[in-house]
């Protein structure tokens, strides 16, 4: 007789006491961190109004920008609502800092697939016409060792003195490559600072702010970014990003989201202030939570027979868990199966669409309070081979913890097949 999904799910949480301990060690860490930033830059009420217009001497919207410098441990940041997502933030990044004839290099094999749009190596005429290729930036990759390791050999023979910018790509997205750890990263930035010190070392940070106790730019990044409707956000911030890495690079990227002139001078924050100072208060034990319920994840659904990655006694980077289903109508029945036990929208069925920005059909489950926050309980897949479900977030742990009981319940009553 099989086991219950509560039965499975209450001897993982024994078996998993030690990694539980390590993940909430490292929250520890951050929520210190964090509440230093916010002592040591006097933040009080007066930071949480706004001013409209031009937004021009917005206090609370310069001590937000110090205080996510001052985590991140950066020379300046960059926090905007203006951001419509991650990969406008990425993009404004990629933009502010290549110009006509530079070079980037992505190091981590092909990038996910909304970064190819902007990059130039998908997307439709016009797409391409207003992408970086479009306007004169030279790209090459790196191709991935076994279609899973970063290849160092040939890294450091494709970096050289033409190499303006080398984009890191922290978390795997829809790949079944392994999410670069922060030690790998800081060894990817020392090959290339070895062979082109003047090289920007440029990291897509989306899904692993506080997952560890070190960020990028602590490891030899000089630029990163992400969204705040991900981990840095705490599951309460309704749109924007961040840009943190040094002075110049961060101002460049500034000068593309608003204009020359402007830079980081200008823009109204529309009374957001209060929610991004206290999501980012909040995200070390979000993130907390949601990477011990990919812990949990990942043990059970390799436990009833899938492949799930990473596994749950490894180091994690991100918040993701991949789960294998091998055909298409598993993927479909466990997305649909995490919309319907969702806070939003659960009586929805999600079914797979041609989404802007993705080649495949996705299949997306985000019952969520922010609209496609993924720090909050969600899952999605491409509809292709091996038909992987991402598997992210969860604003707390028990949550997870109980999607995932039926889940597995589910599956013992054979309503989703392999």
């Amino acid at each position: 007789m099989n086991k219950t999904g509560k039965e499975i799910i209450k001897q993982a949480e024994k078996d998993l006491a030690q990694q539980f301990e390590i993940i909430e060690d490292i929250r520890d860490y951050n929520q210190e961190k964090v509440l230093q930033a916010f002592i040591d830059n006097k933040v009080a009420p007066e930071h949480f109004y706004t001013v409209s217009g031009y937004g021009h001497d917005d206090l609370g919207r310069e001590v937000l920008d110090r205080v996510f410098a001052q985590v991140f441990k950066t020379e300046k940041a960059l926090v905007r609502i203006h951001f419509a997502s991650g990969t406008h933030t990425l993009a404004c990044a990629l933009f502010g800092n290549l110009k006509y004839g530079d070079k980037l290099l992505s190091v981590a094999g092909t990038p996910y697939d909304t970064m190819q749009e902007v990059i130039g190596t998908m997307g439709d005429e016009e797409t391409r016409r207003a992408s970086l290729i479009g306007n004169g930036v030279l790209y090459d990759e790196v191709p991935l060792l076994n279609d899973t390791d970063i290849d160092f050999e040939k890294l450091e023979q494709m970096v050289d003195e033409t190499t303006t910018m080398v984009l890191i790509q922290r978390s795997k997205g829809y790949s079944t490559r392994k999410s670069l750890t922060i030690e790998t990263i800081e060894k990817i930035c020392k090959v290339v600072k070895a062979k082109n010190p003047d090289c920007i070392c440029f990291v897509d940070n989306c899904y692993g702010e506080f997952v560890d106790t070190k960020e990028p730019t602590e490891v030899g990044a000089d630029l990163m970014a992400g969204s705040l409707i991900k981990n840095a956000g705490g599951g309460i911030v309704e749109a924007g990003g961040y840009i943190a890495g040094k002075e110049l690079l961060v101002e460049r990227s500034a000068v593309r989201l608003t204009a020359p002139g402007i830079g980081s001078e200008g823009g109204a924050m529309f009374n957001q202030h209060r929610l991004i100072f206290q999501g980012l208060f909040m995200a070390p034990s979000v993130v907390c939570d949601a990477v011990k319920g990919a812990v949990l994840a990942s043990k059970i659904f390799d436990e009833i027979g899938y492949d799930s990655s990473p596994k749950f006694n490894e180091k994690r980077t991100d918040i993701i868990q991949n789960i294998t289903f091998g055909s298409p109508e598993p993927l479909e029945e466990f997305c649909r199966t995490i919309q319907s036990l969702s806070p939003v929208n659960g009586y929805v069925t999600p079914i797979p669409e041609y989404i802007p920005g993705y080649e495949d059909q996705v299949i997306m489950a985000g019952g969520t309070f922010v609209e496609g926050s993924t720090i909050e309980l969600s899952a999605d897949g491409p509809m292709r081979a091996p038909y992987v479900a991402y598997m992210q977030g969860g604003l707390n742990y028990a949550h997870v913890k109980i999607a995932l009981t039926k889940i597995v319940d589910r599956i013992q009553n054979c309503l989703c097949v392999k």
